[in-house]
């Protein structure tokens, strides 16, 4: 593993391979930074009910020399992250706290701004890179998610139409989508976004899509998604809101940049079919274009 490799990143990558106790402390890093930044290795054993020898194991198994390397690198992820994004978020939320009203507006606005600038830190820009390289070289590319992944794939499709002929959302149902997939193979790439609960449909195709030789790709909100056991590509995007229903807001931004890298590579290919659409639009809206 790269030095570069956030925690969480790493976590997601190990995690399947992890034992059951790895698995718990792995749960409580992941999911108590700043605590396993500042507090000692005994109090966190007291709290998470989980050894020290078992977070020390865990150190050793996500790559770092010992524990005291992973505290480490806790400590400045953590310090990078408020860096990045607490005067913009936290100002934005203690103005509404001290205001005195609930603007739900301000704090759903502060959480996406919290969530955009933690993907822009925490993302390693090499591992994106191989990503979109991937996507680039694939043949074929099958987007598949579903429940309120299924609209944010048909979006990416949307964009990828425009220059990218042999890009294609998977339909909603199990027949569209086993029929799908059952084209999808070596050379071909299966992009899967998945959230909490992880629909079964969705971790299955990126199991069946590994399983037939495709290059899968995961977009998920946590290292315990079941689908990264499929991946080959893989990326964690925040996703905490206000709301009763997770944010999906840095998603589409993460989606929207690997659409822009794309385009990026295919170079004047991609602008003459993207000229070429436009002019086709433009026609059946009655326009023209100049």
């Amino acid at each position: 593993m790269q030095d570069s490799h956030s925690i969480e990143d790493r976590i997601a990558q190990a995690y399947p391979a992890l034992s059951g106790q790895l698995q718990a402390a792995a749960d409580f890093v992941a999911g108590n930074r700043v605590d396993v930044a500042t507090r000692s290795l005994r109090t966190l054993a007291s709290s998470s009910g989980v050894s020290p020898a078992t977070f020390s194991r865990l150190a050793r198994a996500l790559g770092y020399d010992d524990y005291e390397t992973l505290r480490e690198a806790s400590r400045q992820d953590v310090s990078a992250r408020q860096m990045s994004f607490a005067e913009r978020a936290g100002r934005l939320q203690a103005e509404a706290r001290s205001a005195g009203s609930a603007d739900f507006l301000t704090r759903q606005a502060g959480a996406c701004i919290q969530n955009i600038t933690e993907l822009a830190t925490a993302t390693d820009r090499t591992r994106l890179d191989a990503l979109v390289d991937s996507l680039h070289r694939a043949r074929k590319v099958l987007l598949v998610g579903s429940l309120g992944s299924a609209g944010i794939m048909e979006y990416f499709s949307y964009m990828a139409g425009w220059f990218a002929p042999d890009w294609t959302a998977a339909g909603r149902n199990g027949t569209t989508l086993g029929s799908s997939l059952s084209r999808m193979g070596k050379g071909d790439a299966v992009f899967v976004l998945s959230k909490a609960p992880y629909a079964a449909r969705s971790v299955r195709a990126a199991e069946l899509a590994r399983a037939q030789g495709a290059t899968v790709v995961v977009v998920t909100d946590s290292h315990v998604c079941p689908a990264l056991r499929s991946a080959d590509h893989s990326v964690i995007v925040p996703t905490e809101s206000p709301q009763f229903f997770s944010s999906y807001t840095a998603t589409l931004v993460l989606l929207e940049a690997i659409m822009g890298m794309l385009v990026a590579l295919s170079g004047e290919a991609a602008q003459a079919r993207i000229t070429r659409a436009e002019t086709l639009v433009a026609r059946l809206e009655g326009q023209e274009y100049e």
